[in-house]
């Protein structure tokens, strides 16, 4: 039987690359959605076995549907699939319940097996991505019951970092200077007690603050 498969990405030009890749395996694509709204609506609404989530999207982005959908559908396996090799993405992939991380080079031998993978439920991450993130899900001090006083300012710099924002990013979002984010970041590190940005994304995801 062939294993049902929703692909979430607005760039027409992948989801047909994705489709022709797919074509003549055992895997069917059975619906696709081109914004984070959509792809949860489908997941929720059509009987598929695997989604395929695109993470930056516009009404939505693809860690929020995945968020939304493993609310409703916690068993429905959710491989994210992005051009962006980010730890802080990666992070919350994996603290918001993804069956794995592909970044869009990857092969079709590659993306076939993490959907056969992920069909079956079992985890298709790889040593070394879990790797890259262990360290932030044991920390002790990241249990989500240790209250922090971040500074309201602290707090909106966080959950920019969460994002997958770099400083100068968030010094845009926040009408702030560059000087002032490498600031914050340090407090707020130090504040909640872990060694980097990927480990404060993931206390961020576990205290609901994105």
């Amino acid at each position: 039987m062939a294993i049902r498969i929703l692909i979430a990405d607005d760039h027409e030009v992948v989801r047909a690359g994705l489709k022709t890749l797919l074509a003549d395996t055992d895997v069917e694509v059975v619906a696709e959605a081109t914004t984070g709204e959509q792809a949860v609506k489908y997941a929720m609404s059509q009987p598929v076995d695997v989604v395929l989530m695109d993470i930056r999207m516009p009404e939505g982005d693809g860690l929020t549907a995945l968020g939304r959908i493993k609310l409703d559908k916690p068993d429905l396996p959710v491989l994210m699939l992005s051009t962006f090799d980010n730890p802080t993405y990666i992070a919350r992939s994996v603290a918001l319940g993804a069956s794995g991380y592909l970044l869009k080079g990857c092969t079709k031998e590659e993306l076939l097996q993490a959907i056969r993978t992920a069909a079956k439920g079992e985890s298709a991450w790889t040593r070394d991505e879990l790797r890259r993130v262990t360290g932030a899900l044991a920390t002790p001090r990241l249990a989500a019951d240790v209250e922090v006083p971040l500074t309201q300012r602290e707090s909106e710099v966080l959950r920019q970092l969460a994002y997958g924002l770099t400083n100068k990013e968030i010094a845009q979002a926040l009408h702030i200077s560059y000087e002032t984010v490498k600031e914050h970041v340090q407090h707020i590190l130090r504040k909640i007690g872990v060694s980097d940005r990927t480990q404060a994304a993931v206390w961020a995801v576990r205290k609901q603050l994105v």
